[in-house]
């Protein structure tokens, strides 16, 4: 496949690079690609730009003309997220919204959904958490106890959701809920839109070891939502909730390697600083790393061809999640290994001793990667039985 651009293509990375340059000015420029989908840093800036990018429709921009999108093909959006990330724009916030749900409910759907609720992820008056993982169903999806009981015409849902990413800031969540509990396990279980801001949703933030709590864990008793605040059929709702764990795994996270290169330049730079490359092993971990960055580069390449050819990402999104998330941890310990002495000092800030710079944060935040969206294990098991063919793991 030819990765060059085409001349359309190459007209439409100038005006990504041209709205970039004009409005990625004063504040927006000075928080720079700081934060995450998982972050909160700078969060009140990084959510006015967030509307600036729904009002040029550059959130939503894969949607049809018809729901306020540009209608961008996959290479379109390619070019968006390379382009975003070389100019280190802010990390964006609504992740969860414009890029698992909206995808899914563009897919699954009723006219009126569509109609009631993309307009308000792309103002962004609305933001989306994900409730899928539980206690003892994370990787194991098909596990949810959470339970949503029709009552007249609402559902009536209880259960808890764990590692629920901004629910705290979320207006709703969609949430993997088991509708039928007498039904096999793939079965039974519908995908239910939960507003947040009700009695029957307790929301209890997680702090990690980065000092960060934007995972949460959430408590649904009584909660209740509308008949019609299902998406797909009732009963139905596996093949959705695997719909939006390929979004997930897309076109999202094709830039990814532009941060980590960022990150690795910081490393390779500190490196230098401490004195660290006069080390003949030092050296060449950080000719290793950089290699992983190019090969990440051409997961991902892969990972579009199958997307453009086939329209769905087969294995390589398995492949591309354990590669990067293994090869980030792995810059973690580089990097606290070039800062020596120095990774075990805090340099604090007004109001906030406990403040890790970006290696020391990279490091601990990368502890799990591994585990989230997919844990590596899985990972394995799909690549060892679906593209190998090996006997399945014993239940």
């Amino acid at each position: 496949m030819d990765f060059r651009d085409s001349g359309d293509e190459a007209a439409f990375r100038d005006e990504v690079r041209a709205w970039l340059a004009e409005h990625l000015t004063a504040e927006f420029a000075g928080i720079g690609g700081r934060g995450g989908p998982a972050d909160e840093d700078a969060w009140d800036v990084r959510l006015e730009w967030e509307r600036l990018l729904g009002k040029d429709r550059w959130l939503g921009m894969a949607w049809p003309e018809e729901y306020g999108g540009r209608n961008a093909s996959i290479v379109e959006q390619v070019i968006f997220n390379e382009e975003y990330a070389k100019a280190n724009a802010p990390a964006r916030v609504s992740f969860f919204g414009e890029g698992l749900f909206a995808p899914t409910l563009i897919a699954y759907g009723t006219e009126e959904q569509k109609r009631r609720f993309l307009p308000k992820i792309q103002s962004v008056d609305e933001l989306w958490c994900q409730g899928s993982s539980e206690p003892n169903a994370g990787s194991d999806l098909s596990n949810v106890q959470t339970r949503g009981v029709l009552d007249g015409d609402q559902w009536v849902v209880n259960g808890q959701k764990v590692w629920t990413t901004l629910a705290h800031r979320a207006h709703w969540c969609f949430a993997v809920v088991r509708t039928d509990p007498d039904a096999a396990a793939h079965r039974g279980i519908s995908y239910l839109l939960v507003p947040m801001d009700q009695p029957g949703v307790t929301v209890r933030p997680l702090r990690q070891m980065t000092g960060t709590a934007e995972f949460n864990e959430v408590f649904f008793d009584d909660a209740r939502t509308e008949r019609e605040n299902v998406l797909g059929d009732v009963n139905d709702g596996w093949k959705v909730a695997m719909a939006t764990l390929g979004f997930e795994r897309g076109t999202a996270f094709l830039s990814q390697q532009l941060g980590f290169q960022r990150e690795l330049t910081d490393v390779i730079e500190v490196a230098r600083r401490h004195g660290a490359t006069d080390d003949g092993v030092t050296r060449q971990r950080l000719a290793d790393a950089w290699i992983g960055v190019q090969i990440m580069k051409y997961n991902g390449l892969r990972m579009l061809s199958r997307l453009v050819r086939h329209g769905v990402i087969g294995p390589e999104a398995s492949i591309g999640k354990l590669y990067w998330s293994t090869w980030h941890r792995r810059l973690g310990e580089l990097a606290m290994d070039v800062l020596g002495p120095d990774s075990q000092i805090l340099e604090g800030a007004a109001g906030d001793p406990y403040a890790l710079d970006e290696l020391q944060r990279i490091f601990m935040f990368s502890r799990s990667e591994t585990i989230y969206a997919g844990a590596s294990e899985i990972q394995k098991n799909i690549l060892g039985e679906r593209v190998l063919g090996l006997p399945r793991e014993p239940r």
